[in-house]
């Protein structure tokens, strides 16, 4: 990160608290990171995630899948 990062808005990965239907941003960021695919999400376009993964996923296929995968592993 270099010093006009800051005067455009590149602040880097936000740290989000996933709720239900909605997010709280703890710290300022431009994006999450989607914990399945690695993929950058801008946080205008976060649409999926799980509350109690507190994970983030670029999409409604990555979700369901993560979903079913955790479904299944024995507690």
């Amino acid at each position: 990160m270099n010093r006009f990062d800051k005067l455009f808005g590149m602040r880097g990965e936000a740290q989000v608290r996933y709720l239900d239907g909605e997010f709280q941003v703890v710290a300022p960021g431009d994006y999450v990171v989607c914990a399945v695919t690695g993929q950058k999400i801008a946080l205008p376009d976060l649409r999926y995630w799980s509350v109690e993964l507190q994970e983030a996923y670029t999409s409604a296929d990555v979700s369901l899948n993560r979903y079913l995968e955790a479904v299944r592993k024995p507690a």
